[in-house]
């Protein structure tokens, strides 16, 4: 079956830097952020771990918590963060799993069954699909999928912003706009009608075609 978006996040058991995880207990009942690469020490996602290592404060204000993935054993993790902290400051305090089997790789379907069961002898080239970030909800379903190639590094302020999106969206009827931001306007979704939206947003919206209904942002 496809992954696709409202899709059961695979549940695994793995190594990671910090010790082993079941992956649903660990995510507990909050978000959660999981990013994949395609092996260790690699440039663009040196600059990636390094980058996410500084914001991860904000996911965690947030109740999201960040994970990564390499196809790598943990050992090689572990002497890339020695790296990552020199070439980029960020001192990388969230796990890493290790998939030297591949197993999370294929079932996330980054990687095909014929990819084989060892990262061994395999170059990030043969990985490249392995450059997917999953937002995982607190029932455990992926609300978002954002894929990148090689050689594109991620923009993890998106990655946040699109967390606060997908939160205050699971929490009102609204739907967030081109390029939102915390605090300005949102739309009221098409499934609400004129009678329950005066219930829900009292103080009125404003029409800009009768199904693009905009108010300011729910705080509560």
């Amino acid at each position: 079956m496809t992954l696709s978006i409202g899709s059961k996040a695979p549940d695994f058991t793995a190594e990671t830097t910090q010790g082993p995880i079941q992956f649903h207990d660990w995510l507990g009942d909050g978000w959660g952020i999981l990013f994949s690469h395609p092996k260790d020490f690699t440039p663009v996602c040196t600059t990636e771990l390094g980058y996410l290592a500084r914001l991860e404060p904000e996911f965690a204000s947030r109740g999201c918590k960040v994970i990564g993935l390499s196809v790598d054993p943990v050992g090689n993790h572990e002497r890339w963060l020695a790296d990552i902290k020199a070439a980029t400051g960020g001192e990388v305090t969230y796990p890493i799993i290790g998939d030297k089997e591949l197993k999370i790789a294929q079932a996330y379907e980054m990687l095909p069954a014929s990819a084989g069961d060892s990262s061994e002898g395999r170059t990030a080239a043969d990985n490249q699909t392995v450059r997917t970030v999953y937002l995982i909800g607190p029932d455990k379903l992926i609300k978002a999928m954002l894929s990148y190639p090689m050689s594109s590094g991620r923009n993890f302020d998106e990655v946040l912003r699109l967390l606060d999106s997908c939160q205050l969206t699971a929490k009102h009827k609204v739907a967030t706009p081109v390029n939102w931001k915390w605090g300005e306007d949102v739309i009221i979704v098409p499934s609400v009608s004129d009678e329950e939206a005066k219930e829900r947003f009292p103080e009125g919206w404003n029409s800009v075609t009768p199904y693009l209904r905009v108010v300011p942002q729910p705080q509560d």
